[in-house]
């Protein structure tokens, strides 16, 4: 599926000659020509990328920038006629990836658009990569958090640590000195009942029967082991 970019700028050969060189690489394009327009697009379509004009009517490209950033990590790569540093670090600062000063070569821009895309990519990758699935369960290594069916579940450090390990290694059995070792370091040598504790704590938290578990299983006499089959 071809990437999407919204150019943003109110001198229309500008827009023309972006509009045909970026589409002429495979991108799909739409534009704006005021801040008031790109924000209305920006909240109903769905964009890769944004190529803003720092100098536009109604709403001006930093509030735009600033604005989007509240709501999206959306790539921006702001153009603008002026080449005062200034303008760099207010662009910069609400939330801009690049900056380019017109007249400015189409090559590089679509140069700079490559990167900026190519880099996103192995980002969104990595980021997708960090989010374990289990049925309706969602966990985030990225921010330590999980959701089951859309909803927060707030999990200790030690709970979440546990989560992760039994979620990774799913059908092993973990003895409670082997859980001592991999989340406790030992901190609690001896003390096997903590692990029991936590246990316990987890499935209240993310079972709907914590009495009848379908996640974490006892194996009687060995340990603990994590399964999300029926």
């Amino acid at each position: 599926m071809p990437r999407k970019i919204l150019i943003v700028d109110d001198e229309p050969l500008i827009v023309k000659g972006l509009k045909y060189s970026l589409e002429q690489d495979g991108y799909e394009t739409d534009s704006a020509q005021d801040g008031e327009e790109a924000l209305a697009k920006f909240s109903s379509e769905q964009f890769d990328l944004i190529l803003l004009d720092v100098m536009l009517p109604k709403v001006d490209g930093i509030e735009v920038c600033q604005r989007i950033r509240e709501k999206s990590n959306i790539p921006i790569i702001m153009l603008t006629a002026k080449g005062e540093d200034m303008d760099k670090i207010l662009g910069l600062e609400y939330g801009a990836d690049d900056y380019m000063t017109k007249p400015f070569n189409i090559l590089e821009v679509k140069a700079r658009v490559k990167t900026i895309l190519r880099r996103t990519s192995m980002v969104q990758k990595e980021t997708a990569q960090r989010v374990l699935a289990v049925r309706d369960m969602q966990i985030n290594l990225n921010n330590r958090s999980v959701k089951i069916a859309g909803k927060e579940v707030n999990l200790t450090a030690k709970e979440f640590d546990l989560l992760q390990l039994f979620v990774a290694n799913r059908g092993k059995v973990f003895s409670r000195e082997n859980l001592l070792e991999a989340i406790w370091k030992y901190d609690y040598l001896g003390d096997l009942r903590t692990v029991d504790v936590h246990i316990r704590r987890l499935r209240e938290k993310i079972e709907k029967n914590p009495a009848q578990p379908e996640f974490i299983h006892t194996k009687w006499g060995v340990g603990y082991y994590f399964t999300d089959k029926d």
